[in-house]
């Protein structure tokens, strides 16, 4: 194996050992804690441009699998592990793990104390990273070249992700259908739509450049903002777009760069936090009832709202529904006279828990309310 280097911008070098493609890559350098469901990250649009540390030791022991795709493919920029299982021992596994890599073009590193790697990003937060393989560079060229790249602070990456046309999700055959609910792709991962249609609701996947004329010519019960990656305070035309819905109280349900979103159609500020929550187990309390959740999550910005008392905006009154117990972050909201809400975390638990699947059933208790008014 030849030798590889990860370089943050910062001028750490981390030596390893090249792993599925040589080359070099560039992008945000985040750390993802979960030890399960690398798949899942590996193919969640909302990694698009950023160069994924997993954290626990042991990656690729299950391989790799057609049924488990976010998307139609593989979006981080780079991957690292410090041990990658040369076996693969799962009976669904269609292939390995670093073969699935090598088809999707993807370079990475291992041999590495991605550990370490962890706590010199949570010291000293996200930063541009590079890896680089096979031909030997200078590690003073390196380090410019990583530090010539963008930083994901003012990126415009949702119409990387987005869908180029509608498509729909229908119901399952053996659930009647309720509902009819546009979501806007923003960087939308498969089990979303699926646990949506679960519960009754046919939904039309809309890309990011959809009019509001496109989105009202399916009548929809509800609109659903997905996740996404890149910054949220470049979405302005996505925020004006919702502040539409929103004065014609449609029920709006948004996730991760949808709850950011809807956020800044409120009238809050983003800002980027210093290394972001991804992966699983992340605690989050119900400000509601006082309960905990184990969520799963993947977001390097938040949204700016106060937490210990109801807001006013131009759409009514308002609260923070929900906080992030490790650091307080704001991970919720919700209206009080329209019925919208959001959360900032991944209530389709791929990879991660249960305990936010209710909030599908929040969403379609709304959309409910709203199809009985219209009939009364």
């Amino acid at each position: 194996m030849s030798k590889a280097y990860l370089v943050l911008d910062d001028g750490a070098i981390f030596e390893g050992e090249s792993w599925a493609c040589h080359g070099e890559t560039f992008g945000e350098a985040v750390f993802s804690t979960g030890m399960t469901g690398y798949q899942e990250t590996l193919t969640d649009p909302s990694y698009h441009k950023q160069i994924v540390i997993m954290t626990a030791p042991h990656i690729g022991n299950t391989g790799f699998n057609a049924e488990d795709m976010e998307s139609t493919k593989i979006w981080v920029s780079g991957f690292v592990a410090r041990n990658p299982s040369p076996r693969t021992s799962n009976w669904r596994s269609d292939q390995s793990l670093e073969s699935a890599l090598i088809d999707a073009g993807i370079v990475g590193i291992q041999g590495v104390d991605t550990r370490a790697i962890t706590r010199h990003l949570r010291d000293r937060g996200s930063m541009r990273v590079g890896i680089f393989s096979g031909e030997e560079r200078p590690r003073e060229e390196m380090v410019l070249k990583v530090r010539e790249m963008p930083s994901m602070a003012g990126a415009f990456l949702a119409s990387d992700v987005s869908t180029p046309v509608k498509y729909v999700v229908p119901t399952p055959v053996d659930v009647e259908k309720k509902f009819t609910v546009a979501a806007i792709d923003l960087g939308i991962k498969s089990a979303t739509p699926r646990h949506m249609s679960e519960r009754g609701m046919e939904v039309h996947v809309f890309p990011l450049s959809a009019t509001k004329e496109e989105i009202e010519s399916i009548s929809p019960d509800g609109i659903f903002l997905s996740n996404g990656p890149g910054d949220p305070s470049t979405m302005d035309e996505m925020v004006t777009l919702v502040r539409e819905f929103l004065s014609e109280s449609i029920p709006l349900f948004g996730i991760c760069f949808g709850h950011q979103i809807l956020g800044r159609a409120l009238g809050f500020t983003t800002y980027k936090l210093p290394f972001g929550h991804r992966g699983i187990n992340q605690p989050v309390k119900n400000l509601r009832d006082g309960t905990v959740e184990i969520t799963a999550h993947n977001h390097g910005f938040a949204v700016n709202a106060p937490v210990d008392a109801n807001f006013t905006t131009v759409f009514g009154a308002g609260f923070v529904s929900h906080i992030c117990l490790n650091d307080g972050v704001v991970e919720g909201l919700e209206l009080l006279e329209r019925p919208a809400f959001s959360v900032q975390y991944h209530p389709e638990s791929a990879a991660g828990p249960h305990d936010a699947a209710y909030l599908f059933d929040h969403f379609a208790e709304l959309m409910t309310r709203k199809v009985a008014v219209h009939n009364a």
